[in-house]
Formats: C-alpha cells, sequence, structure tokens
C-alpha cells in the first residue's frame, strides 16, 4: 500500500509522536513492535544520518517495504556535542531516560547557564527496495536544566529547557511538542519531499 509504512523503532514514545504527526495525512503507521522476529540493528554509524540510513536500508531490505528510520539525541555544545549518537545509552547498555538524565546533569553541574546552550537532533532516513535513500534532519534548541521537570515526553524531555515557553520538552502538551521538536521539523521537511 502506498500510504503505509514501517517506523524502525520499538521506542513506545517514539511510535506515538509519529502516529500523532501521520495520522491526519490519512498515512497507515506500524512498528518494529508488531514484528517480534525482527533483532535490534546495531547501530555503527558515527553520524544520526549514518544510524538512521542504515536501519531503514537494512529493514527496507528485509521486510521489502517502505521503512522510515531516524537517529535522534541530543547535543551538548559544554560537553563537545555528547551525548550525540549514544544518547539512548549515554549512561550504560541498559536504556534508562533516568540514568540518562542524572549522568547529563551530573557532568553539567559546574557549567554557568549561559554555557548550557544544546540542541535536539532528529535525523529521518526513507528506504524503499530499489530506491535510493533520502534523509532529513530537524533540531530544536533549547538549554539543559538544572534539575528535571514535567511528566511528559520521554527520554531528555524533563531536562531540555525551552526558553521560548519557559518550560522544558515534558512540560509541553503532546500537542504543543508536535508543533516545535525536533522530530516534529524533519518531519515537516520530509512531507515536504514527498509531496
Amino acid at each position: 500500500m502506498k500510504n503505509q509504512f514501517i517506523i524502525a523503532t520499538k521506542n513506545k514514545g517514539k511510535v506515538r509522536e509519529f502516529e500523532q504527526m501521520f495520522a491526519h495525512d490519512g498515512y497507515q503507521v506500524t512498528s518494529l513492535l508488531e514484528y517480534d522476529e525482527i533483532p535490534d540493528i546495531e547501530e555503527t554509524g558515527k553520524t544520526f544520518a549514518e544510524n538512521a540510513a542504515l536501519k531503514a536500508e537494512t529493514l527496507a531490505k528485509a521486510l521489502n517495504q517502505k521503512v522510515i528510520a531516524d537517529d535522534s539525541g541530543l547535543v551538548i555544545d559544554a560537553l563537545d556535542g555528547r551525548p550525540g549518537v549514544y544518547s539512548a545509552r549515554y549512561a550504560g547498555e541498559e536504556k534508562s531516560d533516568k540514568a540518562n538524565n542524572e549522568k547529563v546533569l551530573n557532568e553539567m553541574k559546574d557549567i554557568p547557564s549561559e554555557d548550557r546552550t544544546a540542541r535536539f537532533v532528529c535525523t529521518i532516513a526513507v528506504a524503499s527496495p530499489g530506491e535510493p535513500t533520502y534523509v532529513v534532519e530537524g533540531t530544536c534548541e533549547g538549554i539543559i536544566a538544572l534539575e528535571p521537570a514535567g511528566a511528559n515526553g520521554f527520554g531528555y524531555d524533563p531536562i531540555m529547557f525551552l526558553p521560548g515557553f519557559n518550560k522544558t520538552m515534558a512540560q509541553l502538551s503532546a500537542q504543543e511538542k508536535n508543533q516545535i521538536s525536533h522530530r516534529a521539523k524533519a518531519l515537516e521537511k520530509l512531507m515536504k519531499q514527498w509531496k
């Protein structure tokens, strides 16, 4: 089906965001949560773009279907771009949003507020069997908060403070987040290319 594709993730938060963003355009989205037999693809790329393309192309070939994969994370200027491509497992192999946030806050504890600039980056790759892969990227600028705040969202949302809203990403409603997030901006570029 033309309007059906697979999102290459088992992250429920990401799946929910993709479903919300694509629903109004009549696209049917499935995710790797529905494919138990598919193992995680090792992200060996050095950039978000390399990892997204690797996931999309591998799965498009395996499933013979259009696949959208994203690689996203937090890039902090004072930490020389860390956690970057290691965002999901920054505090260790066992994925833990809480541990990742604690590690970042600990590493940032002596950094003054004017030097706490950071951005969320989302790179999306679309792969279809026999077609060239294309890649788009979106960013969302903010600063690292002094402590977590908010219960919405996932990942680093509780420590990413958005001065324009005077809130962390985790204090925004899903609707607000889906208008300004790095993923929303990348998807907007993707939709323009598709149309």
